[in-house]
Parts: C-alpha cells; sequence; structure tokens
C-alpha cells in the first residue's frame, strides 16, 4: 500500500502541474497565435466544463472499470492534450484540445480522492492535496524556464507532456496493485461495499450531502476568489503597489500549501472536525483583520491567515465524507463535491469581480465573510450529523 500511494501523490503532482500554467505562458501564446488576452478565459472554462462533466461521471466509470484503469486513462487523456498543445498553431485548436485536458483532470480528482478517503488515513489526505499545490507551484516555474526562447512554450508543454506520459507508463504498469488493495478491502468486509456504489442521484437523496455541496462551493469560491481579487483590493482599496500586491497573493498560496503539510503532521493527534473547524475559524479571522482598519502589513498578513486556513478544509471534508455517508455513497458525493466545486470556482469569482467593478472593491472582504459564515454553518451542521449518527450506532448495540 505505501508503493500504491507514492504513486498516487505523483498522480496528485501531475494533476496540478498544468493548472497554473496557462495563465502565466498565455500572454506569449495570444502573440504566437494571434488572438486576445481574454480568450484564456474561454479555454479556462472549456478545461472547467470537462472536469465537472468528468467528475459527475466518475462514479458509473468507477464502478465499471475501476479506480485504477480510470485514473491512468485520465492521466493518458492529460498527456495527449498537453502534447497537442505543443503542436498548435491556432486558437481553436487550443481549444478542442481543453476538452480531454479536462476531462481528464476531474476523473483524476475525483478517483484519488475517495480512494484516499476509503484506504488510508486522514493525514495522507492533507499530504495529498499539498502534493497538489507542489505540482501547481512547479509548472509555472518549468514555462518560465523555457518562455525566454523561441516557441518556449511550446517547449514548456512537452517538457510538461513528457511528465505525465511518463507517469501514465507507472499507472499502467502498477496497475495490479489498485487490485490488490481493493481485494485487501474485501477480505477485511466481506459486504465489499466496493461494488456496490450509489449513483450521483442516489447520493443527493442522503441526508446532508446537500449541505456539503453547499460548503464546497463556498469554499472554492473562497480560494479562487481570493486568488483572483485580492491583489485587485489591496491596490484598489489599501492603496499597496501592484508587485507588492502580487507578492501576498504568492503568499497566500503559500500558506494553503504549507498548512495542509502542517495539518498532515497533526493530523493522528487532531481529529478532522476541529481541523476543519480551527480552518474556518483561521479563514474568518483573516477575513476580519482584512476588513479592520489597521496598518496596511497587518491587511497584507491577513492573505497568510486566509491561506492557512484554507488548508484543512477541502482535504479534511473529503476525508470524512466516507465516515459521514457510508463507503457506498462516497464515491458519488465526492464527485458531486468534486463538480460544484469547479462549478463554484468557474462562476462564482467572476461574478464578485462584476459586483465588486458595479460597486466597489471594499466590498471583497464582505463577501468573503458571507461565504465564510456560511461554510462555517454548514460544516458545523456536518459534524452534529455525524455525532448523532455515532451515538445511534452506540445505542443499537
Amino acid at each position: 500500500m505505501l508503493l500504491l500511494l507514492t504513486i498516487i501523490y505523483l498522480a496528485f503532482i501531475s494533476l496540478g502541474l498544468p493548472d497554473a500554467v496557462l495563465g502565466s505562458s498565455w500572454p506569449v501564446i495570444s502573440q504566437d497565435l494571434d488572438t486576445t488576452l481574454q480568450f484564456a478565459g474561454l479555454v479556462s472554462i472549456v478545461v472547467t466544463s470537462g472536469t465537472v462533466i468528468s467528475s459527475l461521471y466518475a462514479t458509473k466509470l468507477i464502478r465499471r472499470f475501476g479506480a485504477g484503469k480510470v485514473v491512468a486513462f485520465s492521466v493518458l487523456m492529460t498527456a495527449v492534450a498537453l502534447a497537442g498543445f505543443t503542436l498548435s498553431y491556432h486558437v481553436i485548436t487550443l481549444m478542442l484540445l481543453a476538452i480531454p485536458l479536462g476531462l481528464g483532470a476531474g476523473a483524476v480528482d475525483a478517483a484519488l480522492n475517495n480512494f484516499v478517503a476509503v484506504h488510508y488515513q486522514s493525514k495522507h489526505m492533507n499530504y495529498l492535496h499539498s502534493f497538489w499545490g507542489v505540482g501547481a507551484t512547479a509548472g509555472p516555474l518549468i514555462m518560465a524556464t523555457y518562455l525566454t526562447l523561441e516557441n518556449g512554450w511550446r517547449y514548456g508543454y512537452a517538457t510538461l507532456a513528457v511528465v505525465q506520459f511518463l507517469l501514465v507508463v507507472v499507472l499502467f504498469i502498477t496497475l495490479p496493485l489498485w487490485k490488490k488493495a481493493l481485494e485487501s478491502q474485501s477480505s477485511e468486509n466481506e459486504e465489499a461495499e466496493s461494488t456496490a456504489l450509489l449513483s450521483n442521484r442516489e447520493a443527493l437523496k442522503v441526508n446532508g450531502v446537500k449541505k456539503q455541496l453547499v460548503l464546497f462551493c463556498c469554499y472554492c469560491s473562497i480560494e479562487a476568489g481570493t486568488g483572483l481579487w485580492a491583489a485587485s483590493y489591496l491596490t484598489e482599496v489599501k492603496g499597496v503597489s501592484v508587485s507588492d500586491a502580487a507578492f501576498w497573493t504568492a503568499v497566500y498560496y503559500f500558506g494553503i500549501t504549507a498548512g495542509r503539510f502542517l495539518c498532515g503532521m497533526l493530523a493522528d493527534k487532531i481529529k478532522e472536525e476541529q481541523l476543519i473547524r480551527v480552518g474556518i475559524c483561521t479563514i474568518l479571522f483573516g477575513v476580519l483583520t482584512l476588513i479592520a482598519p489597521v496598518p496596511t502589513f497587518i491587511n497584507q498578513m491577513a492573505l497568510l491567515f486566509i491561506g492557512f486556513g484554507c488548508a484543512p478544509v477541502y482535504p479534511n471534508t473529503i476525508h470524512l465524507t466516507p465516515k459521514r455517508f457510508g463507503k457506498q455513497a462516497s464515491q458519488a458525493v465526492i464527485s458531486l463535491s468534486m463538480a460544484t466545486a469547479y462549478t463554484g470556482i468557474t462562476i462564482v469569482p467572476p461574478l464578485i469581480g462584476v459586483a465588486l467593478g458595479s460597486i466597489s472593491f471594499a466590498l471583497f472582504p464582505y463577501l468573503l465573510l458571507i461565504m465564510s459564515v456560511v461554510m462555517f454553518v454548514m460544516s458545523e451542521q456536518l459534524s452534529s450529523m455525524s455525532k448523532d449518527s455515532e451515538m445511534q450506532v452506540q445505542l443499537e448495540r
């Protein structure tokens, strides 16, 4: 199981590699392909739409083919898409390649999150999402290395494609490990729950699932919205320079990645519910600090607090899913959660931008505050439901 866990970590690094590359390379790509800077938004929407669709269909695919094959073929799709980017000479080609890129990413995300939630301890879920951060950081660094060269963006995508193809080879070679892990679970649980997964429609009827979907929508809207608009808020409202605002946005993402490594180290000592509660309270503290009439440096530090607060929410809520809703429902619930999360990332941050542009950027932290409060309420209600179900089980015994 340790070897399989290492492969899963590598797969999550590869999942993060292309995620932040489009934005960093698009100024060069747009000139090379003679298109506008704004067209990157359309490409991004196509990728996200594919991710949402594959997340929703992940349960059916995994039920039919197994998690190992779904992950292997999904990474293959992303590798082919990235390789295709290097050969693209028209923006429409990029749009078409964005479809398999998104479809592959969504299936990998849903499959690996559920597999780790079912088979591994919570610390591994926190580490898993930390490794996504490693990939998301490494991708732009790889691309930056090549952008100074002629056609450098093509070499950057080619390098990413090679990394993905190498991982594909490893995934196909190690497919028996996934089967062995499932057989081990079946031997411990004669009911073999993995063969009787609920559908998405059935999972939606499970008590508390809709609350988790609202939680994920709020969380991902906060995470993406902060990353997208925090720099603008600091420059427009707090008078911070553009370079300093960009630096503190990077600090925000550092807080998420470092915080998840820290949560991984603490997960054996602190319950997931408590980590989530502390995380959301830290987000609330950070948002209030962003609003407060304090020295500008303190306002900037608020982004670090928000980043640290974001760290435990996503991975630990995912890891609690089998415990809260049962292993039969967990894959569908996680797939729905992924789809809701990506929908929130796609829709809410642009809507925030429209609202802020029409009214005032001073409203930005107040919007974060509202979503944070809703997220806290949903999380506490889910925790309360979990405690009630545990008490009921004890009474029945």
